[in-house]
């Protein structure tokens, strides 16, 4: 198949730091190349992919403080994009909700995983504006809000398999990793490890809009003698973070739409120890490749019994089912679909 991705252009496809999104595109397009399918990517001109690239920036637009209007290249994305839909059997939209006025005026069927959460009020009169929009889920958590969008499918993430390897025997820490902001909890994971006994080894970002309130809830928290604190990492030292983890902690306090890390955390054969917030409980089996709680005291007290899970059993789920061969298969299944009810439509119309 002819197949267009179009990333966000505020990372790098797949970015050398932080950036979930990004990251996924990156897994899904390489992954769509290797099964044989002609795949273009639209990122920012700093990826590397193994796909054409068609670049609307030169660079990605989070830490490009040269760009002042960064609505400007992503337009122009939309445009690069529009004088060559014809060229593909379907188009992937990944970039929220900006494209949408669009696809009803492309020259191919397109549809759009939405990577983010939905259960915000100023959502309701725009997707019911788009309702009959092809969308993604990427957990069936994530669609409550809007039950009859036409969701063609739920499709997990999934990473290369050799990424993130297995590492049988860990250290003697727990680490979290991600963004540092209210809703992802590090205050709690600081919380579980003091009392557990055990090194909490951070790895995060801290965007602008969190800085206050990483200096005024976190920072102090961040002195304790148990807590250190590593910044953001890249791919390497993720794998190394993770696998060396007894366990990843993942408190979350918000209806997380698919949660990458703890993906990439069973990749590694490190357990994941989660609170039961949006997709978790799709991804996790409680006991089997970790455990789910709802307190800090259910928490230490899992710990306790890290030792119980099997590594190996928690890398088999992860090939069995979030690997990006089986997303990019889902996605073709989708794909297939809509190329299909596409040609129906215009056959009908020719007749």
């Amino acid at each position: 198949m002819r197949i267009a991705q179009v990333a966000p252009l505020f990372e790098c496809v797949p970015p050398v730091a932080y950036g979930g999104t990004e990251r996924v595109v990156a897994y899904l397009t390489d992954a769509l190349v290797e099964l044989g399918h002609d795949v273009t990517l639209f990122a920012s001109g700093d990826s590397h992919t193994k796909a054409k690239l068609v670049a609307a920036s030169d660079r990605s637009l989070r830490l490009n403080e040269s760009c002042r209007d960064q609505m400007a290249p992503q337009v122009l994305q939309l445009e690069l994009l529009s004088r060559c839909a014809h060229r593909f059997d379907v188009i992937h939209f990944h970039t929220g909700f900006l494209h949408l006025p669009l696809v009803r005026h492309l020259q191919a069927p397109s549809v759009t995983t939405m990577h983010g959460r939905l259960d915000l009020p100023e959502l309701v009169p725009l997707m019911g504006a788009f309702a009959d929009a092809p969308f993604v889920s990427i957990s069936d958590h994530q669609r409550r809000p809007f039950p009859t969008l036409d969701w063609c499918a739920t499709v997990y993430h999934g990473l290369p398999p050799r990424l993130l390897p297995f590492r049988e025997r860990p250290g003697d820490y727990v680490a979290f990793v991600g963004r540092i902001s209210p809703e992802k909890r590090v205050d709690r994971a600081i919380e579980i490890a003091g009392r557990a006994g055990l090194e909490l080894r951070v790895a995060a970002k801290i965007d602008a809009v969190d800085r206050e309130y990483f200096a005024r809830e976190i920072e102090p928290l961040m002195r304790q003698p148990h807590v250190r604190y590593l910044g953001e990492i890249g791919e390497t030292e993720k794998a190394a973070l993770l696998g060396g983890a007894q366990a990843l902690l993942f408190p979350i306090d918000w209806p997380e739409p698919f949660g990458m890390v703890v993906i990439e955390a069973l990749s590694c054969g490190t357990p994941v120890l989660a609170w039961p917030g949006g997709s978790v409980p799709e991804i996790l089996e409680p006991g089997v490749n970790g455990w789910i709680v709802d307190s800090i005291d259910d928490a230490v007290a899992a710990l306790a019994h890290v030792a119980a899970i099997d590594r190996a059993a928690c890398r088999a789920s992860f090939d069995r089912r979030f690997t990006a061969e089986r997303m990019a298969r889902d996605y073709l299944s989708v794909y297939k679909r809509l190329r299909d009810a596409s040609r129906g439509r215009l056959e009908a119309r020719t007749a």
